[in-house]
């Protein structure tokens, strides 16, 4: 029998949380819970909310986070033929992640995971939240989230930018851990004079949307610069489409030198067009990053900041001949339909992050992550670490940033995507350093395996030969036994159709 663990509340526990007086307006039932049955984190109490300056050990929390961003789109991992000298700059001067992932390709559920330190079957998020079809949909205030912990120790919190966790008020960002929201609470919005909520009225404003997100950013720090904060930054770009931005952007990237992914049959002229166009969004939000570098130096607030840079997947733009990500379309001339996949560029993410004074400049992790794992490690960083009867499913990564060597650390990773828009795909996948293992158990389609060593852009699927039998078998057994961890509703499928 599985054990969920303390994932969500039962209807008896909200009840006593009600009674009990702490359950109130924008507090989550979770937290509620964690208050009234006195269980503390591992270093601090819930019950002390000092309203102080940030320090070293407990430093303010900037965290900008991107959509639809992939690795090949910034300079810092390898890639000439793009423009991002603030982002080079950046991870320079802290650890750069080299194998960072997300568990489930696309939107929704990966930015539940970043909150919660779930996977996508746990909260019950399997596939971007389509307006739609499920209006009604979104991330439980069950469900505790490390902002939310944040908060309950005195940090102000803010969140601007993409939301795209429900859009009812019951999901509302409020509800899990910010004090402050100007952004959107859907997926998608114009890249210019977007619709935006602000002080819980939504209405129309003028201007570029990443630099209005940046701006209220950094309005938010100005006016919290002696206390201790978390700002949240989460852009709409490079999410398409992917233009019109500034004109600054605009002529930065017209003259830009670009090489494609060299694939048969691809629509060459097409995709240079729109890797061109992407690349633009993507200076879009390096020129903003700089924004936010220069105040936090300015301000003197550099050695008290821990800034996280990340996004919530890749993306492909002619890899593989495809077009996005998880749920990507071929992009060739004599070919465009739907392509559901779990490649690593859908799953490979950036991961950039800098403290000066804890965390040495020029440094670069192999161990692999998930943004699973970034609840965890934010919390230790700071000086909290996570409630004691919390079962979460994120490793604390604060070691590694910290420079030391982490014994025993796993860099198999298991993902899910279940593709429900449209209905395409039911994928589990196991990741190790040297194999990759694609389960589809959707009717019709093929496993897919992959050896990363000799094959790292997963080009020969080597399902079907007898020479790499016992790997496969191997593999599908301890992806079994992931699934079978966290009460996977796939897992007895697995079992029957081994």
């Amino acid at each position: 029998m599985c054990d969920r663990g303390a994932y969500h509340l039962t209807n008896r526990a909200i009840m006593q949380a009600v009674s009990s007086g702490i359950l109130r307006q924008r507090v989550s039932p979770m937290l509620a819970i964690v208050l009234i049955s006195g269980v503390f984190f591992s270093n601090s109490a819930l019950a002390k909310f000092p309203d102080s300056k940030p320090t070293t050990a407990r430093p303010n929390i900037l965290f900008v986070y991107t959509d639809d961003q992939s690795t090949w789109s910034i300079g810092a991992y390898g890639n000439p033929n793009t423009l991002t000298p603030n982002l080079d700059r950046f991870a320079s001067q802290g650890m750069l992640f080299q194998n960072a992932f997300t568990t489930t390709p696309v939107c929704s559920p990966s930015r539940a995971g970043l909150l919660t330190s779930l996977y996508s079957t746990q909260i019950g998020i399997s596939d971007w939240l389509n307006p739609t079809t499920e209006p009604h949909h979104g991330l439980s205030p069950a469900f505790l989230t490390w902002p939310e912990l944040l908060k309950a120790n005195g940090y102000q919190t803010f969140l601007a930018g993409k939301w795209h966790l429900g859009l009812d008020q019951e999901f509302h960002p409020s509800r899990s851990g910010f004090d402050e929201f100007f952004g959107f609470l859907g997926g998608g919005n114009t890249p210019i004079n977007p619709t935006l909520e602000e002080n819980g009225a939504t209405g129309k404003k003028s201007g570029v949307l990443a630099d209005l997100l940046t701006d209220k950013t950094l309005e938010f720090i100005r006016a919290n610069k002696d206390r201790t904060w978390l700002a949240a930054l989460h852009f709409r770009e490079p999410h398409a489409p992917y233009v019109p931005t500034s004109i600054e952007d605009t002529k930065a990237l017209a003259v830009l030198r670009l090489e494609l992914p060299v694939v048969q049959g691809l629509q060459s002229d097409r995709v240079m067009q729109l890797r061109r166009e992407y690349l633009t969004a993507v200076h879009a939000v390096d020129r903003n990053f700089g924004k936010l570098m220069t105040l936090i130096d300015d301000l003197k607030l550099t050695e008290n900041t821990l800034v996280i840079f990340t996004s919530d997947h890749g993306y492909m733009i002619g890899e593989h001949g495809l077009i996005h990500k998880g749920n990507a379309s071929y992009i060739l001339k004599d070919k465009t339909t739907l392509r559901p996949n779990m490649f690593d560029n859908a799953i490979r993410v950036p991961l950039m992050i800098r403290q000066p004074g804890r965390i040495a400049p020029g440094m670069k992790a192999k161990h692999t992550m998930t943004q699973l794992d970034l609840f965890p490690t934010i919390l230790r960083w700071v000086g909290l670490g996570t409630p004691q009867n919390l079962k979460i499913q994120g490793r604390d990564a604060s070691a590694l940033l910290g420079g030391n060597t982490v014994s025993g650390w796993d860099d198999s990773m298991f993902g899910q995507y279940d593709m429900k828009h449209p209905e395409g795909a039911r994928m589990r996948m196991l990741r190790t350093n040297r194999w990759k293992l694609i389960r589809h158990f959707q009717e019709g389609l093929s496993d897919e395996l992959y050896d990363l060593e000799t094959d790292p852009d997963e080009n020969r699927n080597l399902i079907g030969q007898e020479s790499i039998a016992p790997v496969y078998r191997n593999l599908k057994n301890q992806l079994l036994e992931r699934m079978k961890s966290i009460c996977d509703p796939l897992a007895k499928l697995a079992i029957e159709q081994p």
